[in-house]
C-alpha cells in the first residue's frame, strides 16, 4: 500500500519504516499544501498533522485516497463533510498525555511545596544554610481539581496517592473517582473557600476564558497556590499578580500564560511551522516569571518521550488496523459516519 507522511521528524520515520514493512512509504517534513510538487495520484493513506490544510483543492490531488490518520487529537484541518463524499475514512489520535501532564502538575506542586528553586539556587551559591527553605506537607491538604475528565483523574489518583483531600468541580461528574478515590464534587465557590492547592483542567473558550478572575481569586483561602497547566487564558493575570503581590496567594505554578498564541494541539510547539512569535521567549518580561513566588515553565508539560510515542503508536495502529479492514480510533468510518 502506498502511504504518505507529512510534517514528520526524522525519528518519526525511522519508527515508522520499522513498523510499516512492506508498504511504500513516502516521508515529507513539510507540511502538505496545493504547492507540493510530487506526484500523489497513488496514495492510498496519508498521514499529517495540523498544519496540512486537507481541503478539495488538495484532494483533487489524491485521487486514490481512502484513508487520513491524523497525527492529532483535534481535526478540524481536515474538510470532512468533502471526505464523506469521498468515503474517505478518518482517524484521529483520541488521547496521549493525560498521565503525562499530570505528573508535570504535581512537579510544580512540590516544586511549590518543598520550595526547590530555591534550594537549589543557594547550593549553586555555595549556601547550605536552611533559612527560607522550609516547605509543608501534601499529605492532608486539600486539593481542589477544577475539572475532572482525561487529565483530571489522574491528577486525582496521584493526589490520592500523596493521601490528600481531594475537591473536586465539573459539569459532568466522575462517580468512579468518587468511589475509587474519595473525591468528593462540590460547587466551584466551596472548592474555592476550602482548597489549599487548586489546580485547573479546563479547555479555554468563552465559558471558561478568565475562569480564575479577581471575584473567584477573594473567594480562595489566604495563602492558597494555584497551578495552571491548561492553557493560560484560564485565569485573568492581572488578578493573579495583584493576588500575589498582596499575599491572598502563596504562589503559583504554570505551564501556560495569557500571552501565548492560540494553541490547539500541544505538539503544535515542536513544529517547525509553530509561529517563533508565539514562543516564552517572547513573553519574557512578563512579570510572573520575575515573580518568586511563581514558577514557571514553558508549555512543556505534554512534552515526555512517552506521550509523543504514544501519538506516534496511535497513528501506526490506525493505519494497521485500516489496511486490516478493521479501522480504529475513527473520525468517519468508509460509510462516512
Amino acid at each position: 500500500m502506498k502511504i504518505a507522511f507529512f510534517e514528520l521528524e526524522n525519528w518519526e520515520e525511522d519508527f515508522i519504516s520499522k513498523e510499516l514493512v512492506g508498504h511504500d512509504l513516502s516521508f515529507f517534513d513539510i507540511p502538505l499544501t496545493v504547492d507540493f510538487n510530487e506526484n500523489l495520484s497513488e496514495v492510498e493513506v496519508l498521514s499529517t498533522f495540523i498544519y496540512s490544510k486537507i481541503n478539495e483543492p488538495l484532494l483533487a490531488k489524491i485521487p486514490n485516497l481512502k484513508f487520513i490518520a491524523t497525527r492529532s487529537t483535534g481535526f478540524d484541518h481536515i474538510d470532512l463533510n468533502l471526505c464523506k463524499e469521498k468515503n474517505i475514512i478518518v482517524s484521529n489520535v483520541p488521547t496521549y498525555g493525560e498521565n503525562t501532564v499530570a505528573e508535570h502538575c504535581f512537579a510544580l506542586i512540590l516544586t511549590l511545596s518543598r520550595r526547590i528553586i530555591s534550594s537549589v539556587e543557594k547550593v549553586r551559591r555555595g549556601d547550605f544554610s536552611l533559612d527560607d527553605l522550609r516547605g509543608f506537607d501534601l499529605k492532608g491538604k486539600t486539593l481542589g481539581l477544577v475539572g475532572t475528565g482525561h487529565i483530571g483523574k489522574h491528577v486525582v489518583r496521584m493526589a490520592h496517592g500523596f493521601e490528600m483531600d481531594i475537591l473536586g468541580y465539573d459539569l459532568k461528574r466522575d462517580e468512579e473517582l468518587t468511589k475509587r478515590y474519595g473525591l468528593k464534587y462540590v460547587t466551584i465557590e466551596d472548592l474555592l473557600k476550602n482548597s489549599d492547592i487548586i489546580s485547573l483542567h479546563l479547555p479555554d473558550n468563552q465559558q471558561t476564558h478568565h475562569f480564575i478572575n479577581k471575584e473567584r481569586i477573594d473567594l480562595m483561602k489566604k495563602g492558597a497556590y494555584l497551578i495552571n497547566t491548561s492553557r493560560g487564558g484560564l485565569i485573568d493575570t492581572e488578578a493573579l499578580v495583584h493576588a500575589l503581590d498582596d499575599g491572598k496567594l502563596a504562589g503559583a505554578g504554570l505551564d501556560v500564560l495569557e500571552e501565548e498564541c492560540n494553541i490547539k494541539e500541544e505538539r503544535q510547539i515542536l513544529s517547525k511551522q509553530f509561529p517563533k512569535k508565539c514562543l516564552l521567549l517572547d513573553i519574557a518580561n512578563n512579570i510572573l516569571i520575575k515573580n518568586d513566588k511563581v514558577i514557571v515553565t514553558p508549555h512543556n508539560a505534554f512534552n515526555s518521550q512517552e506521550a509523543l510515542m504514544r501519538i506516534l503508536s496511535t497513528t501506526l495502529e490506525n493505519i494497521q488496523s485500516y489496511i486490516s479492514q478493521k479501522p480504529t480510533n475513527l473520525v468517519l468510518d468508509d460509510k462516512g459516519n
